[in-house]
Order: structure tokens, then C-alpha cells, then sequence
């Protein structure tokens, strides 16, 4: 029943609303605007149909029965891990150098170069364990890396002959001494002689430690004193070792040829580092004769002199060599082993018979080689010690004496000796070692010649 009476009501309310619209329309008295009135009965203009042109014709491919559809995932590049750590970025250097001067210390300069006292104090140990500061010369170049703060990274001291101590800073300080490799030169001169060897060898601007080596070869089959009158010939070959163009040891004699002008000497060294030399007179083989130190200095003669320790002038009854401690030092001839051992201020010594009356004493060695006994053999050229301060000594040196029936004699005069070390020498090999050392020393004078044309040698 209430169902019915609201669909009843709603009815009669929607027939009132219409009743009242159509009455409202039915009074308007407003009149239309004219333009909205042509508005109302506007038309868009037909539009002009499409034109076709021909051209190329796509078909879509058909897929062939039996075939599905490729749904790969697109391709992605791979990706590349890199578990390296990175580079520490180092903090810029700086470099500084200079060489010293007269009278100035390691700690003076490194304190310019703006190290702290106690980089300055570690460095001085360190570089001190491989170099005695006390030889610091002017010239002698140092060179410091450091960081923009003057934390020290390397410090170079560069010494004799280029050999550099670095000392180096790390986790630990550490200290390393680097020598370079030197270039070996071949040299040749040739000098007329007037009043010495020394004299002309100097002029020459030839080595004048070479007269020292003409000495021991010749001494007791030339007498320089009586057979040199003037205008002989002396012609030489040797060897330089270089760095940067600097000889840094001491120069070593090849070939020698002495023209007295009736009489032809001539010398030939040996490269096997034996110091054992041929000496030849007008092409014949006369002696063998081995240096005992190979390019040692010789610092005193046979004969009376002022003692270098005691201060008084006594007989000396040999010839010294100077030269670096540990230099090997040789037989000059072949023999036995007659003594080894102390002799008082000799220091150590080895001692080697030459026969029945001829007798070699080596003394101030510092070591002698192991199993080295005596009565064992030795030939000329043979290690038999080491260059030392034993005894009664003022530095590294050799002390070489030759004694006959006991008594000394002056090495660089007598030749008795020498004669003993001749007769083991194949006259064919050396007469071969003769025949290129004169090639090699004619070859390096024509050099010498093409490349300063307008000197005379």
C-alpha cells in the first residue's frame, strides 16, 4: 500500500515540473541576436577528398607454420667489475742539487737543502756506514728529492770515480751504493824522448805513471841513465776506464815499443788480468816478467831514505806499491812457497824461492788465499795475497823485495829474477801476441792521426 502511494506521488510531481517548464516558455518575451541566430545555422565547408599516388608496396612477412616468434631479451653489455685498488696519488717532488765546496759538511748542506736536524742526522748515518765523511772533497755532488713539506725521499752523495751513495726513505731508511758501469777507450801516443821517460811522457800528455811500469819491465836490461843520449822513440798502446768522459781508474798499459835505434824493445801486457808480460828485444822473445800489484802506484824505491813511521833514515830493502786494500797481489816468477806468515813489522808475508839463491818476500798482506802452503808451486802471475796495513805500515800497500844468497836487491835493476820467469813462455804464442799488439797499436795511432791531421805526435 505505501509502494503504491509513493509511485502515485511521484508521478504527479514530475507532471507539475513539465506544467511549469512549457508555461515558462510560453511567456518569454526576450528576443533572439541576430548573429546568434546565423551562428545557429552555420555549416563547415565540404572538405576535398584525398589524393592517392602510387608507390612501393610493403608486404608484412608471414610467419612460416611451425615457427614461433623470437621474444629473446634485448642484448645488454656485460658489466666489468674492477677489485683494483686505485693508484695512491704520489705528492709532487722536488729536486735539489749542488756540489760542495772547500771546507763545507754533509750536515751544512743538506741544512741549505731544508732538511730538519734529524732527517739531516739520519742521513749522516746512514750515507757514513758506506763512506768515510772524513774524505769529502769539493766537487763531490749532492742531490735531495723531497716533498713540497721537506720530507726527504732520496739523498745521492756522488763520490770518486761516480760512484753514488744513496740513501733512500721508505718504511725504513736504507742506504745502497751504486758504481757505474765505465766505458773502457783505447789510446795510443807516440813521443821522442830528450832527457827521462817521465819527462817525455809528460809532455806527450801521455800517463806518466807509465815510466814507473817501463822501470820494472826494463830495469837491469836498460840503463836509462847511460843509454838514453836523446831522440829515442817511445811508443805506447793503453787502456782508460770512463764515465761521462772522466777517467775514473787508474789508465793500463797494452803495448809498449822503446826504438834506442840498435836495439828494439817492445812490451806486451796481457787483457786476462794476469799483469804477466812478454818482453821482446828485435822481435825475439827475451823474458816473462808479472807485475806483483797491476796498476799500483809506486810510492818508494830501493835504497836509504827517511822511515815513514820511525823518522829516521834507514836502509829500505825494497819497493813499495800503493793501491786500494784487498788489491790481489802476484807472483812475479814462478817457484815454491818458502814462507807464510808474521815477520815482525813486515806484517804478514809470503815469501817464494826462486831456485837454490833467489828469493821474493811479499809483506803488509792482509790475506792470503785459502789452501795456499808451503812448498806448493806457484807460477808468475798467481795470486798469493791481498794488499794490506800489516806491520809496520802508514796505509794500504805492498812491500816487494827481491833477495840473492840472502842479500837485498833493488827489484827494478836486477834482472836475474826475470830471467827465471822467460823460459816458460811458448815462443809461438807469444811471438802471435807480439804481431797484434802492433797491429792494434799502429791501427789506433792512424786513427789518432785521421782525426787531428795537422798534430804531430
Amino acid at each position: 500500500m505505501r509502494m503504491k502511494c509513493l509511485i502515485t506521488g511521484l508521478a504527479a510531481a514530475g507532471g507539475v515540473s513539465a506544467a511549469v517548464a512549457v508555461v515558462a516558455t510560453s511567456y518569454s518575451t526576450e528576443p533572439v541576436l541576430p548573429t546568434l541566430a546565423e551562428a545557429g545555422v552555420w555549416e563547415p565547408a565540404p572538405l576535398t577528398p584525398p589524393r592517392f599516388v602510387e608507390g612501393p608496396s610493403y608486404r608484412l612477412a608471414r610467419t612460416r607454420p611451425g615457427s614461433a616468434p623470437d621474444f629473446r631479451p634485448p642484448f645488454l653489455p656485460a658489466v666489468v667489475r674492477n677489485d683494483a685498488p686505485l693508484t695512491a696519488i704520489e705528492p709532487p717532488l722536488i729536486t735539489w742539487s749542488r756540489k760542495m765546496a772547500r771546507g763545507e759538511t754533509l750536515d751544512a748542506v743538506l741544512a741549505e737543502a731544508g732538511l730538519a736536524a734529524t732527517d739531516r742526522a739520519e742521513i749522516a748515518l746512514a750515507i757514513g756506514a758506506e763512506y768515510d765523511l772524513r774524505r769529502l772533497r769539493p766537487g763531490h755532488a749532492i742531490t735531495v728529492i723531497s716533498t713540497t713539506d721537506g720530507s726527504p725521499r732520496n739523498v745521492t752523495l756522488v763520490v770518486e770515480e761516480g760512484i753514488r751513495i744513496e740513501a733512500l726513505f721508505g718504511e725504513q731508511l736504507a742506504t745502497r751504493v751504486v758504481a757505474p758501469e765505465p766505458e773502457i777507450v783505447t789510446l795510443a801516443g807516440e813521443t821522442r824522448i830528450e832527457t827521462s821517460i817521465f819527462g817525455a811522457l809528460d809532455d806527450a800528455g801521455i800517463p806518466a805513471r807509465f815510466a814507473v811500469d817501463l822501470a820494472q819491465m826494463l830495469g837491469g836490461t836498460v840503463d836509462f841513465r847511460r843509454e838514453l843520449s836523446g831522440g829515442e822513440t817511445l811508443r805506447l798502446l793503453w787502456r782508460e776506464a770512463r764515465v761521462a768522459n772522466k777517467a775514473v781508474r787508474q789508465p793500463e798499459i797494452s803495448f809498449a815499443a822503446l826504438d834506442l835505434g840498435d836495439a828494439l824493445y817492445e812490451i806486451a801486457w796481457p787483457e786476462d788480468g794476469t799483469g804477466k808480460a812478454t818482453i821482446y828485444l828485435d822481435g825475439e822473445v827475451l823474458r816473462v816478467f808479472s807485475q806483483p800489484v797491476e796498476g799500483a802506484r809506486l810510492t818508494s824505491v830501493f835504497g836509504r831514505r827517511k822511515h815513514p813511521v820511525f823518522g829516521n833514515v834507514r836502509m829500505h830493502t825494497g819497493v813499495d806499491f800503493a793501491a786500494a786494500r784487498g788489491t790481489p797481489v802476484r807472483a812475479t816468477a814462478p817457484g815454491s812457497i818458502a814462507f807464510i806468515g808474521w815477520r815482525g813489522g813486515y806484517g804478514r808475508v809470503v815469501e817464494i824461492a826462486h831456485g837454490a839463491d833467489k828469493l821474493t818476500r811479499y809483506a803488509h798482506l792482509s790475506a792470503v788465499p785459502e789452501g795456499l802452503a808451503e812448498g806448493q808451486r806457484v807460477s808468475a802471475g798467481d795470486t798469493i795475497g791481498r794488499i794490506g796495513a800489516t806491520g809496520t805500515a802508514t796505509g794500504p800497500n805492498l812491500h816487494y823485495e827481491v833477495r840473492v844468497d840472502g842479500r837485498p836487491t833493488d827489484p827494478l835493476s836486477d834482472d836475474r829474477l826475470a830471467e827465471a820467469a822467460g823460459r816458460a813462455t811458448p815462443d809461438t804464442a807469444a811471438l802471435t801476441r807480439l804481431r797484434a799488439a802492433r797491429a792494434r797499436l799502429e791501427e789506433q795511432l792512424a786513427s789518432v792521426i785521421a782525426a787531428n791531421p795537422n798534430e804531430r805526435l
